[in-house]
């Protein structure tokens, strides 16, 4: 017997490979019809008519509630809390990023994460602007009477004045739209175009309430091109200490090229004893006099300086030197403290190293 179950197992057939499945990923519909360029473009061309319509709708509808919103937060002690889901989601951060950049303290809060412990972040007398276009976000729905519990203001911006969201709202901004650009009038289009207008809006009436200057828009973004020139002052690039190439007006004449050119700035400023600037002696200055075949021999700092070189301040900002340097179309200025002394050098590639220029 167990000959003959050895012998049946090895006759019996093995069991087929499976067959592999189908990916199951998303795949990528066969286009219903040649693509139709001229519909592309009138599309596009509806899009932006859809939107303006709805940005001016917006435009005629916001009033009291708007201006009492403006209000609210400029009194509040704290930040504006923003919080969306989805696509209102993504505007929220936006304004959030937007409002803390000119000005109003603002932080992003995902509503989902806020159920699960997030909702500590909003803290008593923080403003929360909640925003929805159904104004029936579950998401939202779910926290609403937690942030009822903290106290904090609540502005809705949605689209649904009579929604959930807008009932437990202190005020609402009312971000509806006739319809979205979407030709299935489903994808939030025109209603996103709606939100993010309304965003910037606020963002604008409060940096200007808030008096917010050039300056201060410059204080929080250090690293753009509107930073380098706002903030960064004279001393932040100036050449100084041993690398600034200075001699005394008795100096000799070789001792000048030497400094010249042992610095490499193409210069050697003259000074006299308590450091006050007397005058500049430039690699131009060097090659006419050599065209002049003039004789160098017992030429001294003082006999062949230029005399009331082009002086700036330490404290001075570097996008003003450069522009002393544009106007008298030189490329290296000497740098003075309070006092007129002598304390750095500043040159043209110094300036386009920090990217000022």
């Amino acid at each position: 017997m167990t000959q003959a179950l050895h012998l049946m197992l090895i006759d019996d057939p093995l069991p087929a490979e499976p067959t592999p499945s189908p990916p199951t990923g998303p795949t990528t519909a066969a286009p219903l019809r040649p693509f139709d360029a001229e519909r592309a473009l009138q599309l596009a061309r509806d899009t932006f008519d859809i939107e303006a319509r709805a940005l001016q709708g917006l435009k005629a509808r916001q009033g009291e509630s708007f201006a009492q919103t403006v209000a609210l937060i400029l009194d509040s002690r704290g930040r504006v809390v923003v919080m969306g889901m989805g696509k209102s989601g993504h505007v929220g951060r936006k304004v959030a990023a937007t409002l803390a950049s000119t000005g109003t303290p603002a932080m992003f809060v995902h509503p989902a994460e806020a159920s699960h412990g997030d909702l500590g972040m909003v803290m008593p007398g923080d403003v929360v602007l909640a925003i929805s276009n159904s104004g029936e976000s579950d998401e939202l729905a779910a926290i609403l009477p937690a942030i009822k519990r903290l106290g904090v203001s609540m502005v809705a911006m949605t689209g649904r004045p009579d929604s959930t969201l807008a009932r437990h709202a202190r005020l609402v901004l009312d971000s509806a739209v006739d319809q979205e650009a979407c030709p299935l009038n489903l994808a939030p289009t025109a209603s996103t175009t709606a939100q993010m207008a309304l965003g910037d809006a606020l963002a604008v009436a409060l940096l200007d309430a808030r008096g917010f200057r050039e300056e201060d828009f410059a204080r929080s973004h250090p690293g753009g091109a509107l930073g380098r020139k706002l903030l960064m002052h004279v001393r932040d690039l100036m050449r100084s200490g041993e690398a600034l190439p200075r001699v005394g007006p008795d100096d000799s004449f070789t001792l000048m090229l030497r400094e010249m050119t042992g610095k490499g700035l193409g210069f050697a400023a003259v000074v006299d004893a308590g450091g006050q600037v007397l005058g500049i002696f430039t690699d131009g200055d060097l090659r006419r006099l050599i065209e002049r075949e003039t004789d160098l021999r017992g030429l001294s700092a003082r006999m062949v300086m230029h005399p009331h070189p082009r002086l700036v301040r330490d404290d001075d900002l570097a996008v003003d030197a450069a522009g002393v340097m544009e106007t008298h179309r030189v490329t290296s200025v000497l740098v003075v403290d309070t006092e007129g002394r002598l304390v750095g050098a500043l040159n043209s590639n110094d300036l386009m190293r920090a990217k000022v220029i």
